[in-house]
């Protein structure tokens, strides 16, 4: 008796939710089937609520994640189509800063059939300029195999496949990143950059906030134990990580980095470009002493990263003035 009575309490506690709260159930149904009919706003506060254990705050947001959804909506410069279009930002950056830090681009094509697969060097990378993670590495075309971001090996027909996939979308729908709605889809072939090792150069993501950096989070041999690692611009370790939540693992942050020699040329740089952004993640690679331009990223993550521990999503959040 005392079961049949929470189940009939938990049924009709969970009617009275529903029946309440009409708006919410529509906004979920047209989220999951015409996503582009959802007004941002609607969209963000609904992801928000599936991700977060607490309620979005876009009056007085007060830490740095809720600060990206606020920027998201309401921080709109037209330069920002074109620094997170990987292509274009090339020939931003060259027009500011010369074409000595840039990766060499070898070919451009607008559609996977345009590819000629003949006529590319026998190691590149090819990849689309509208999104994340559509990036293959090859290191020998003659064996006819690409790896993806994850290292995994992959035929030149699956890389067609998913690259043929990637072009057909909307990076913008899915969280919302509304520089990205105005790219032109397009692949681009650029230099393979490697060490004098013949490794991958590390990543090293720089995060700007104001126009001051704040810290970096260093992707480490991204072909071995593919550490993330965060330090302060003095190359301290930092006590926490800022990572998407599958990612975080056991043992992250604890690989044994040296400084790259051009570290305090990306802060310079990247102060520079950071000039036009309240909040942004500016790339670099260091190959063997020499600084080069990754990509440019208003949104780390797209807004989903956290940080671990979480007490520095507020921390940040507070350096973060959106007036």
């Amino acid at each position: 008796m005392k079961n049949m009575k929470q189940l009939i309490l938990t049924i009709l506690r969970r009617g009275w939710h529903l029946v309440s709260r009409p708006t919410r159930i529509i906004a979920k149904i047209i989220v999951k089937y015409n996503p582009d009919k959802c007004p941002d706003k609607w969209y963000l506060k609904l992801q928000w609520e599936n991700s977060h254990d607490y309620k979005l705050n876009l009056k007085n947001p007060k830490t740095l994640s809720e600060k990206i959804v606020w920027l998201k909506l309401y921080d709109r410069k037209p330069l920002y189509t074109e620094l997170v279009d990987k292509y274009k930002a090339k020939f931003w950056l060259s027009s500011n800063f010369g074409n000595e830090h840039i990766i060499p681009t070898i070919k451009q094509y607008k559609r996977v059939d345009d590819i000629n697969w003949e006529e590319l060097p026998n190691e590149f990378v090819i990849k689309c300029n509208h999104d994340s993670g559509s990036v293959y590495i090859c290191r020998d075309k003659t064996k006819g195999v690409l790896y993806d971001k994850h290292m995994k090996s992959l035929s030149i027909h699956e890389v067609e496949i998913q690259l043929r996939e990637a072009l057909t979308k909307n990076y913008y729908l899915p969280c919302r990143e509304w520089p990205y709605k105005n790219v032109v889809p397009c692949i681009i072939v650029e230099k393979l950059m490697l060490q004098k090792s013949g490794e991958l150069p590390n990543d090293y993501k720089l995060f700007f906030i104001n126009g001051e950096f704040q810290f970096v989070y260093l992707s480490y041999a991204r072909e071995s134990i593919d550490d993330r690692c965060t330090y302060d611009g003095n190359w301290n370790r930092l006590p926490f990580v800022y990572v998407e939540k599958q990612t975080y693992r056991d043992g992250i942050n604890t690989a044994v980095a040296e400084c790259p020699q051009s570290f305090q040329e990306m802060i310079k740089f990247g102060k520079e470009i950071a000039k036009n952004f309240k909040f942004v993640r500016i790339d670099f690679y260091d190959i063997d002493g020499k600084m080069y331009f990754g990509e440019i990223t208003p949104f780390h993550s797209a807004g989903c990263a956290e940080f671990f521990p979480e007490k520095y999503d507020l921390i940040f959040g507070e350096k973060l003035k959106l007036s």
